[in-house]
């Protein structure tokens, strides 16, 4: 189940919303710039589905962000469980970073955790199968997989480098909740 839940951001243990209503959710991180949608597939997506038929299966709604939002490259990425690189990779997204473009994430399967620091608040955003989010241009934010993720997840960027964080050098995320 999708969640929101703010914090200060000089207090991590004082919890100041939670939801798990898609629509309250989508709300509150409308106000701070986030894109927070839901998406249903064309067919029946499993663990066998191809990165072209999960691209077809979301065509349309990709072809409207594209279109609304200047995205050029789109991309599926997958991470099963128990994979032996798994702790490598968690850690490369575990500090404050901003990228020169949005972040737009669509979760086919499983599930990630968004951290987003926007002025004195930290939103974190779990994000379940069905959930896009769009983490705009310049937002510190940081992102969490899990100690054991497992995850297939559609990736949209503007330019063909793809995913380039800059270090905010703040070791704010080190204060706040991850997934187990």
């Amino acid at each position: 189940m999708s969640q929101l839940t703010i914090y200060h951001d000089q207090h991590p243990d004082n919890i100041e919303f939670h939801s798990e209503t898609h629509d309250q959710i989508a709300a509150q991180l409308a106000q701070v710039g986030v894109r927070f949608e839901q998406w249903q597939a064309a067919y029946e997506i499993n663990q066998t589905t191809s990165h072209d038929d999960i691209l077809e299966a979301y065509e349309q709604d990709i072809a409207r962000l594209k279109a609304q939002d200047g995205y050029q490259t789109v991309d599926v990425i997958s991470l099963p469980k128990g994979h032996p690189d798994a702790p490598v990779m968690r850690q490369k997204f575990l500090f404050e970073h901003t990228h020169s473009e949005d972040e737009v994430r669509f979760f086919v399967q499983g599930q990630g955790l968004f951290c987003l620091h926007i002025g004195e608040r930290v939103y974190q955003v779990l994000c379940q199968q069905g959930d896009l989010i769009s983490v705009p241009a310049t937002t510190p934010h940081w992102f969490d997989m899990g100690s054991d993720p497992q995850f297939t997840a559609i990736r949209l960027f503007n330019n063909e480098q793809g995913w380039v964080a800059q270090s905010t050098d703040s070791p704010i995320a080190g204060r706040f909740p991850l997934l187990d």
